[in-house]
């Protein structure tokens, strides 16, 4: 059982998979598209992923306010969400990214990655730590 993981942004997409026992997170790549709505190319990639590696979850970032309202942002996640649905015919569950990206920024800072490389990998580590989040949360039910 593999699932996916997304950090879906503006213009990126982090993409994660679990190993086949669902309990870590590599990351894979980061899906870049040159305007926020062309999402075709986009969805149809993570299609692709899917196929490739037997996905049977998707698990996708919710970035809420701090105060759990649901912002813009968030919004457009939500709409996202429905796409990735029908587009993959696979469950799509939300996860709390709150500061996620943050998280993968100071992440890559300790790692000692240069600030101009480090957009080309805060999305798919972004993308590690929400998918990370989902598999710590079903090991702790289980």
């Amino acid at each position: 059982m593999r699932i996916l993981g997304l950090d879906y942004g503006s213009r990126t997409c982090g993409v994660a998979v679990s190993d086949p026992l669902g309990l870590t997170a590599q990351g894979l790549e980061t899906i870049t598209r040159k305007e926020e709505n062309k999402l075709r190319r986009t969805l149809a990639r993570i299609q692709e992923l899917c196929g490739q590696y037997g996905v049977e979850t998707i698990v996708l970032g919710l970035p809420l306010n701090m105060n759990d309202t649901i912002g813009p942002r968030a919004e457009k996640t939500l709409l996202f969400a429905e796409q990735l649905k029908r587009r993959t015919g696979l469950p799509v569950v939300l996860q709390d990214e709150r500061l996620t990206t943050v998280e993968a920024e100071q992440t890559l800072i300790e790692a000692g990655v240069r600030r101009e490389h480090r957009k080309q990998y805060v999305d798919k580590l972004a993308a590690v730590l929400i998918l990370q989040g989902y598999l710590d949360g079903l090991a702790r039910e289980h």
